[in-house]
């Protein structure tokens, strides 16, 4: 990865046949993505709470134990970037899991063009997040839905060092598969890692064309130390 490739130019660059078929396969894919210095230039931003629309203490509703923060309109550079040319890419894949699951739904092939619908729809609130556990936190397994207008995709980046600032924490993918017991995975993250993976379900190949396997996300317990994290989604919350 060279460092002074724009984020644009790395997305890009990112090896994306084999994250599609990782995406169609197991309804989660990861890639190396941001420097070192972006990973500290966006933990820095959750200390400044003007960049921010709400706060989420999770053991007061029950979600697991840490907190998050959504951010407010406009995003921060660095964030607005990464989830527009993220989208860019994204978009052309969610269309094709669409095609196979007989949806009607067409996602435009830009962000501007697809928060346009989002904001006719009601749907007006920034939804990207920055997510810190201390020790002993955890996240339970949930789908990040928030209203009728949902984006089949969406992207964790992750901020800190595994092994030096943390222990444990790792992202968990759980999916109900029709008729079948459920599928678990635990992806030990990288810094400057992303995980690409399913909002709701996933396409699942079955005798006659496609069916819906669902899939929720969480975090497993942070055993040492603290672990933040910034969520990319791509649909907006009323």
């Amino acid at each position: 990865m060279k460092l002074l490739q724009t984020i644009e130019q790395r997305v890009e660059a990112l090896a994306w046949e084999a994250l599609e078929r990782e995406l169609w396969s197991f309804g989660a894919a990861k890639a190396p993505l941001l420097t070192g210095a972006e990973c500290e230039e966006l933990r820095r931003l959750y200390d400044q709470p003007s960049h921010f629309r709400s706060t989420v203490v999770m053991a007061r509703h029950n979600f697991g134990e840490g907190e998050y923060r959504y951010f407010a309109y406009p995003l921060p550079p660095l964030v607005a970037n990464l989830r527009k040319a993220l989208y860019r890419k994204l978009a052309s894949i969610a269309n094709a899991w669409n095609e196979a699951l007989r949806e009607r739904t067409t996602f435009p092939s830009t962000l501007e063009a697809y928060l346009e619908q989002c904001h006719l729809a009601g749907q007006t609130k920034a939804t990207p997040l920055m997510l810190t556990y201390g020790a002993g936190g955890w996240n339970a397994l949930h789908q990040d839905l928030y209203g009728e207008l949902v984006f089949p995709l969406q992207v964790t980046c992750f901020l800190s060092r595994p092994g030096v600032e943390y222990e444990g924490g790792e992202f968990l993918l759980v999916e109900n598969r029709p008729r079948a017991q459920s599928r678990g995975e635990a992806f030990v993250m990288e810094q400057g890692e992303i995980v690409i993976f399913a909002t709701r379900f996933r396409p699942m190949r079955a005798a006659r064309g496609y069916s819906r396997a669902a899939l929720r996300h969480g975090v497993s317990r942070v055993r040492r130390g603290s672990r933040m994290t910034l969520g990319i989604i791509f649909h907006d919350a009323r």
